[in-house]
């Protein structure tokens, strides 16, 4: 189905007439923050019966919910090795499973009659920028066998034969994940959470938070609201009542670029239709509008202005695919996103009835989804899940001085994984060489006749002299000494 990525509607633009919270009210929960997580909250507890209010500061989606790729795939930041070795294999399997029904949640919602222009397509393919066949087959082990998962390990001529570039080698394609307009995403989910009978507030941010007491209290410049739950889903941007919060996620703005139609010669090089991604986290791209590369990759610490990075996200087409040429970037876009410090999202209950769900920066949006459900099912039915991922508890990101580390282990992560890229590329190009040479020796021996030669056609070869019989040794007699 085509996609049309920069088609956004006035009304999903955030242009129609906003509701502002302009008085008193009562509901049972109150969400802040109108992004996929607020959202996704919002719509499940809808659903599941309860009165719900949603107070935005700004617009729906107006940051990165808005402004992302929309991939969607099982998993989290944190590589799942590592996720094992924090909390064992168990817990490890229960929130993969999470993860995955985060992935359906969004599926199931995610159709052409909830949200027309959708545009979903299947398939994600992680590619390495380094030759590591025996990791990835230990990883396909791991996923297959142990977590349940369906995938496929791509060896790296399956992958040149789909991306025509020299820069990826091996690749795991999810054949279950998915993409969609990640704009018309997050406006839909509003949407059909206003249709279950969620109240959304735009323009309305919240002043204070009074969180003692059975019926909470939220105070914003021109109303007030009591709930018997908050949820605080504003990630980086809960303001000044929430600010040690928002000090344990570390901000990072990403950016994003669109370009001109290439027409056939996009799909000559990009021969895949569904999302890629590379394993080291540093681009992100896929096909949109049928012949435009929509591709993710520089981020920074501070906010800037995304226009200044068209020349960056054209620099790294041009050197991922040579044959693309110099493109003209149309259109840029970018959002910042809240990364904690051990990788996993903050999910879970700060105290009785105050929520908090944020943190999904690098996490997909399976797991904004995912929140969603946890946080209304144990709300309203005491679902305890969320408790698997206490071990990952609030960590401060550091303020100034972590945005600066952050930028800089930005920078060497990149540096890195260029030079490991190098690196491997060269080998390769040495063992090509070293065959080709061990080709042409063996051809030139053969043509001066100091190598194995071949028998001449129709020429029967010679057959080699039986040996000899040994001779045997004459006996010594007895009374013969043998001198040592």
């Amino acid at each position: 189905m085509s996609e049309t990525f920069t088609s956004v509607s006035q009304q999903e633009a955030g242009l129609r007439e906003r509701t502002r919270l302009s008085f008193d009210l009562d509901a049972d929960i109150c969400v802040i923050g109108a992004g996929l997580a607020g959202l996704s909250i919002a719509l499940e507890a809808a659903r599941l019966g309860a009165s719900v209010a949603v107070l935005e500061g700004r617009h729906v989606g107006w940051n990165a919910s808005g402004n992302q790729l929309g991939t969607v795939m099982p998993g989290f930041a944190l590589p799942l090795a590592d996720l094992i070795e924090r909390i064992g294999l168990e817990d490890a399997r229960e929130l993969w499973t999470l993860s995955k029904e985060g992935a359906e949640f969004v599926r199931a919602n995610a159709t052409e009659e909830n949200m027309p222009g959708i545009g979903r397509s299947d398939g994600v393919l992680e590619v390495s920028n380094v030759d590591a066949g025996d990791r990835l087959i230990s990883r396909l082990q791991v996923l297959g066998e142990d977590f349940d998962t369906e995938v496929e390990g791509w060896q790296a001529d399956r992958v040149r034969g789909v991306l025509k570039t020299d820069h990826y080698f091996h690749g795991v394609y999810y054949p279950r994940a998915f993409q969609v307009d990640g704009r018309k995403y997050v406006h839909g989910l509003a949407a059909l959470a206003r249709r279950a009978g969620a109240r959304i507030f735009e323009d309305t941010p919240v002043v204070s938070i009074d969180h003692s007491g059975i019926r909470k209290r939220i105070v914003t410049p021109s109303a007030r609201l009591r709930a018997t739950h908050i949820v605080l889903a504003g990630n980086i941007h809960l303001g000044a009542p929430l600010k040690r919060l928002s000090e344990t996620l570390l901000p990072v703005w990403r950016y994003a670029g669109i370009t001109a139609p290439l027409g056939e010669r996009l799909h000559e090089v990009v021969a895949f239709t569904g999302s890629v991604m590379d394993s080291d986290g540093v681009d992100h791209f896929r096909i949109v509008d049928g012949d435009r590369l929509l591709w993710e990759s520089p981020e920074t610490t501070w906010a800037a202005r995304p226009q200044r990075f068209a020349g960056a996200v054209r620099r790294r087409i041009r050197t991922i695919f040579p044959a693309l040429g110099n493109v003209e970037i149309t259109d840029t876009f970018g959002g910042a996103t809240g990364q904690t410090v051990h990788g996993m999202p903050q999910i879970g209950q700060l105290r009785k009835g105050l929520w908090v769900a944020s943190g999904f920066g690098r996490q997909g949006m399976n797991t904004s989804a995912m929140a969603g459900q946890l946080i209304a099912r144990s709300i309203l039915w005491g679902d305890e899940r969320w408790r698997l991922f206490s071990p990952f508890e609030l960590v401060w990101a550091g303020g100034a001085t972590g945005r600066v580390a952050g930028q800089l282990v930005g920078i060497w992560g990149r540096a890195s994984s260029a030079a490991a890229g190098s690196l491997a590329r060269y080998r390769e190009r040495a063992r090509v060489k070293d065959r080709e040479r061990e080709a042409r020796l063996a051809e030139a021996n053969r043509a001066a006749g100091t190598g194995p030669r071949r028998p001449q056609p129709g020429v029967r070869p010679r057959p080699a002299p039986p040996p000899e019989p040994p001779v045997a040794a004459e006996p010594v007699p007895q009374d013969q000494t043998v001198s040592q």
